[in-house]
């Protein structure tokens, strides 16, 4: 396995077949969608490519710089989110995109900065943004009605009981609100009827479902697709890394309908031949996951999905899902 920095807090899941799927090598330009650490970007700079990094997280700058200073002039990292792909690409001088990497979610690191207020089991300021900009978990918890609520728990959390879990947040709210992550995630808990032997913490599905509102991480991951569609050159590969159904999905349906291989239609409604000619090719079938090392000694990539796809020489679909492309 290609080596890293030596003391960086967040361990790159499934760094070996990320760099077997994008296969740098000396003079190709690879974008790190999601530098965090800057795990994948270090392995993939000692294959001799440049790259050029994205991260809308203002904390991963001291990486940053202990990457520049390794690899002076292969690396610059540009602040955004990575549907602002398109554009970072366009303003960091290169004229080819041979790669791209997606490592979607929140890492390790993220959520072991307690004042980032990503987890329910450090006490923290109520916050989970990725970046310094926008509103904050509490912001949602305290000012939301109970409909929208509910539909984010259920929607981005999976929680069965989401309504239960607004009526509790709707009737505390009225004494005092909400400012600390352990104060709602106890809130929760008592919500939901306590632990009970459960395998995961009450609070799991509900800090996620805000952590995806509060970031629109969905939202992200949809035009951070598009954007490598429409910016990788021929032969470029793209690599995503996923930590739940959510995330996927999308990268699923995304790959099937470009690829070519979206479902025919049953014989009581067949589907329409699409003119398009595909934008991918997949570089494997279905989805690789970590082995059994990798999942003992690093508890994130139990959960971990890679996908991969070679662009094609065709143009580019455009939005997701139908959507009138931009």
């Amino acid at each position: 396995m290609t080596d890293v920095l030596p003391n960086a807090p967040h361990a790159p899941v499934l760094l070996a077949e990320v760099i077997e799927a994008l296969a740098p090598a000396p003079g190709d330009v690879v974008i790190d969608a999601t530098f965090g650490a800057g795990g994948y970007t270090r392995a993939i700079l000692k294959t001799g490519a440049q790259v050029v990094a994205l991260d809308r997280d203002p904390t991963v700058q001291p990486h940053a710089d202990a990457v520049a200073s390794d690899f002076p002039g292969q690396f610059q990292l540009i602040r955004t989110p990575f549907s602002g792909l398109a554009e970072a690409f366009a303003d960091s001088g290169m004229a080819k995109l041979d790669g791209a990497v997606f490592d979607i979610g929140v890492s390790s690191m993220q959520l072991d900065q307690a004042e980032r207020g990503f987890s329910f089991m450090r006490d923290g300021p109520l916050d989970m943004r990725m970046s310094d900009e926008g509103a904050t978990a509490a912001d949602i918890v305290n000012t939301w009605d109970h409909g929208p609520l509910a539909h984010i728990f259920k929607l981005y959390g999976e929680e069965r009981q989401s309504g239960r879990v607004a009526t509790a947040i709707l009737r505390r709210r009225v004494e005092q609100s909400f400012t600390r992550t352990l104060d709602l995630a106890e809130v929760v808990e008592k919500a939901l009827g306590g632990r009970r032997g459960a395998p995961i913490h009450p609070a799991t599905r509900v800090f996620q479902a805000l952590r995806i509102a509060v970031n629109d991480e969905l939202g992200e991951l949809e035009r951070g697709l598009e954007a490598a569609e429409a910016t990788l050159a021929p032969g470029g590969r793209l690599a995503v890394v996923t930590f739940h159904s959510l995330e996927d999905r999308i990268v699923k349906a995304f790959l099937t309908e470009r690829t070519g291989n979206s479902p025919a239609g049953s014989r009581h409604a067949p589907m329409a031949v699409d003119p398009r000619k595909p934008s991918f090719t997949l570089q494997f079938k279905g989805a690789r996951e970590a082995g059994d090392e990798e999942r003992s000694t690093n508890p994130r990539a139990r959960s971990a999905k890679l996908r991969a796809a070679v662009r094609t020489d065709a143009p580019a679909w455009g939005r997701i899902d139908g959507r009138a492309a931009t």
